[in-house]
């Protein structure tokens, strides 16, 4: 893969990131999730049992990420998890599925219904693209009916071609399509 960098693979629950990180060649690149830096970098709490998950500090676990990162990797790096966008990456790669497959794929997984309906939700309105930042390039993949392998495909060739464009392209549009 071109270049050295960090990338944050990001989008919302169930949109297909640990399926990509799967398919990523482990020898070409390092993959890494949020929790494990969180954990790493103790920015990490107990689990909340009100829903089951570990809170993040992602502003000082960003902190601590942007002095210690100062060097490229030494391989091509992706940080694996829906926090990712708010690391000191080089770029970000956005997962989407349309909200009624990314329903259908919660719902497969076990997901209560409060919050399976608040992701889709999020994914409706484009959550993480409520947060982009114009200073690392962006790009976004739609997940709803294309195949792990061929995502890893489309990210290969957005890192090949430079990563352009370096801002998203913010074609996919749910509300829009009123798929909901």
């Amino acid at each position: 893969m071109q270049g050295v960098r960090r990338l944050a693979l990001t989008g919302t629950p169930a949109t297909g990131k640990s399926s990509v990180c799967a398919h990523l060649d482990r020898g070409e690149c390092e993959i890494v999730t949020v929790e494990e830096l969180a954990v790493e970098h103790e920015c990490i709490e107990d689990v909340d049992i009100s829903d089951g998950a570990r809170p993040i500090d992602i502003e000082m676990l960003s902190d601590i990420l942007e002095k210690i990162w100062i060097e490229p990797p030494q391989k091509m790096t992706f940080i694996d998890g829906h926090l990712s966008h708010l690391l000191p990456v080089d770029g970000v790669v956005v997962l989407r599925c349309r909200p009624d497959v990314l329903r259908s794929r919660m719902n497969e997984r076990g997901y209560d219904d409060t919050k399976s309906e608040s992701n889709v939700e999020w994914e409706l309105i484009g959550g993480p693209w409520n947060e982009y930042n114009s200073a690392v390039p962006w790009t976004e993949f739609d997940t709803s009916k294309t195949s792990a392998e061929s995502i890893v495909k489309l990210i290969r060739a957005w890192i090949s071609d430079g990563f352009k464009p370096k801002t998203p392209d913010t074609g996919i549009d749910w509300i829009d399509e009123e798929v909901a």
